[in-house]
């Protein structure tokens, strides 16, 4: 009985303890990477009922993971913005520096419309899954990715990255899942991504890369699935690509390969889908090429120039379900065909090519096959007619078929008798011989030319508007003015400025030098927004949770005229394209500080310009409408200082204010 009490209360403190435990990994235990999820709630505009500030991040918090009291998954995949949020969505995510043992961030769908910032690769190296597909991501892909050594997955598709894919990305040892598909990549293939040993799925598709197709990545034996479709990839197709007995799926269609298709591909064997569509690949299918395939599904050679006969094996393959061969040189006999075809649930397309023969009747078992644009001729039995297509042959008393010159032509060429005792009945007008295989690259050529023009009738407008609004200018000056002395006001000599702030007409409210002080961080590195010729610039919280900018005014480089003059100016007058005068703080003789209202959106300069890549990771790429309405919010804040302002403010003042840099943030 003892000895039963003892097995019990040995139980007993095992679930307490495993209670414990788990409760103590329900909480975060880091008061810095609470501060820090706070701050990316914040610069991320997260929704309180996501995020609520009062619960627990590991307990109440959705998409936040955590694992010994820390946090280690991010998701805020399908998270709303607030309405602040959304009217500036950036990659704000610095915060994430403070949570080194983050393992996942995953922002798929989320709009973070930026750089990818370079502190991913430098702060989280812990980090084991990245990902950010279709999230409005722009510019370059970091080099310092390439740090991630643990990474696992990266993926980065469906965004408007630019540039060529760093070679640093072959470091990544512990990649298994890499996904750039569908951005604006160009380039070539880093030959670095042969040390991915691991790599099991590689997704290169629906970008501008250029050049061969590295061999290198034959030697990735993990790999499952290679899909580099949709590009400008030359050469010839490595033979080497033959040794990833593991490959499942290989899709090269749209690029612009050439050669023939290496025999060795034979040694895929666990290859089921195949698409080597629309390139400049011609010769003939070797024999023994699809001999090994026994899981073989999908088969897309179409729009090459392949020709000769259609080997036995491919026709015969027991899984396979598509096959399209349409838009090259095949030639062979139909009767062939339909004898060695597996047509049970296949669907076939061998349209455009040089077939030729009379059709069977065993041509009724196919599901759906495509013969359209070949030579093939005789009648056509009544019961196949539903499942097939045959436009553009030699047949008899069907509509839409070839001329007759043209099909006694191709029959004699070839030493083939042919049937004329029911002559084709041909189109009116007649159709081309042979169509040519659409090619992605046409369409391209025509995109370019539409965005060209485009672009060029973008700027005409733009031209047109300001000239308008200028001329408009022109003829407000006369009415205003008309014979008034115009000229530079005389230095030393502005009686409409005061001498001191205090007496300033309209003045906003004033601040403490503490209040700033506290709202700024001490005037820290952190919120400088920018230097300035008169002053820095930084970045406040108040109290209240408003965001604002404080001007820090230096008398060592600006004339105490010049700050009395943008006092007078913003706090006298007021313009919907005139950054607002909140406020100020004149308790220090030698240091005058402006408070204004944070402008989210940044300068005119910043989103027009970017110095040097490092720089600006929020930058976003203007449409000519934005630029045409910057361009006429402009000129009607500059109409309103020249002509609507009493007296009216020349050209220097506006240079003294930044009238410039603060114009956009209007906007």
């Amino acid at each position: 009985m003892a000895e039963a009490g003892r097995v019990l209360l040995h139980l007993s403190l095992f679930f307490i303890l495993i209670h414990y435990t788990l409760a103590q990994q329900s909480v975060l235990n880091s008061n810095i990477e609470r501060l820090a999820l706070l701050d990316l709630r914040s610069s991320l505009g997260l929704r309180t009922t996501e995020w609520p500030i009062k619960s627990d991040p590991c307990n109440g918090w959705r998409g936040v993971q955590c694992k010994n009291g820390r946090v280690a998954g991010i998701n805020i995949s399908g998270f709303k913005r607030t309405h602040i949020g959304r009217s500036n969505p950036s990659f704000s995510v610095e915060s994430l520096v403070n949570l080194t043992f983050l393992e996942s961030f995953n922002a798929s769908g989320f709009s973070l419309p930026g750089s990818i910032p370079s502190l991913f690769g430098y702060w989280l190296g812990s980090l084991q899954v990245l990902d950010l597909r279709s999230s409005s991501v722009t510019g370059a892909i970091p080099d310092s990715l390439g740090n991630l050594t643990r990474l696992d997955a990266l993926y980065l598709s469906n965004n408007r990255l630019a540039g060529s894919i760093p070679s640093a990305l072959g470091q990544l040892m512990k990649l298994s899942v890499l996904d750039l598909s569908r951005n604006s990549l160009a380039g070539q293939i880093p030959a670095s991504f042969a040390l991915l040993s691991n790599l099991s799925r590689l997704d290169l598709s629906s970008n501008y890369l250029s050049g061969p197709i590295p061999p290198g990545l034959g030697n990735i034996s993990s790999l499952q699935s290679l899909n580099l479709s949709d590009n400008d990839l030359d050469a010839s197709i490595p033979m080497e690509l033959g040794n990833l007995s593991q490959l499942v799926e290989l899709n090269l269609t749209k690029n612009l390969l050439s050669g023939s298709l290496p025999v060795e591909l034979g040694g895929l064997r666990n290859l089921r889908r195949m698409e080597i569509g629309d390139n400049e690949l011609e010769g003939g299918l070797p024999n023994g090429l699809f001999s090994s395939f026994d899981k073989l599904q999908v088969v897309v050679l179409s729009g090459n120039k392949f020709y000769g006969a259609l080997p036995g094996a491919l026709l015969s393959l027991p899984t396979l379900r598509v096959l399209d061969v349409s838009y090259n040189n095949f030639t062979g006999n139909v009767s062939t065909f339909s004898s060695n075809g597996n047509g049970t649930d296949v669907l076939f397309n061998l349209s455009n090519n040089l077939l030729y023969g009379t059709l069977a009747s065993s041509f009724r078992n196919f599901i759906s096959i495509d013969l359209s644009g070949n030579y093939i001729q005789g009648k056509v039995p009544e019961d196949i007619q539903s499942n097939i297509k045959l436009n553009r042959n030699c047949l008899q008393s069907l509509l839409n078929q070839r001329s007759l010159g043209s099909c006694k032509l191709f029959y004699a060429e070839r030493g083939l008798s042919f049937d004329d005792s029911g002559a084709p009945e041909p189109t009116q007008p007649p159709l081309p011989e042979h169509e040519p295989a659409p090619k992605r690259r046409r369409k391209r050529w025509i995109y370019i030319l539409v965005g060209l023009f485009g672009g060029i009738g973008f700027i005409v407008i733009l031209v047109l508007v300001m000239v308008a609004v200028l001329r408009k200018c022109d003829k407000t000056i006369v009415n205003q003015r008309g014979t008034a002395n115009v000229g530079p006001v005389p230095e030393g000599d502005n009686p409409s400025l005061p001498k001191d702030p205090t007496f300033v007409s309209g003045l906003r409210d004033s601040f403490t030098y503490e209040q700033l002080l506290c709202s700024t961080g001490g005037f820290s590195e952190a919120n400088l927004i920018k230097h300035g010729h008169s002053g820095d610039l930084f970045r406040g919280f108040l109290d209240g949770g408003s965001t604002i900018v404080v001007k820090k005014v230096n008398f060592h480089s600006l004339k105490k005229e010049s700050y009395m003059m943008e006092l007078e100016l913003f706090s006298k007058y007021s313009h919907t394209r005139l950054v607002p005068l909140l406020g100020h703080c004149s308790e220090n003789d030698n240091e005058k500080l402006l408070v204004y209202k944070y402008m989210p959106n940044a300068d005119l300069a910043n989103s027009l310009y970017r110095v040097s890549e490092f720089e600006d990771d929020n930058l976003q790429s203007l449409d000519w409408i934005t630029r045409l309405k910057i361009a006429i919010g402009a000129a009607e804040g500059l109409s309103y200082l020249h002509h609507e302002c009493n007296p009216p403010l020349v050209h220097r003042y506006c240079k003294n204010l930044h009238f410039t840099s603060f114009i956009f943030l209007s906007f």
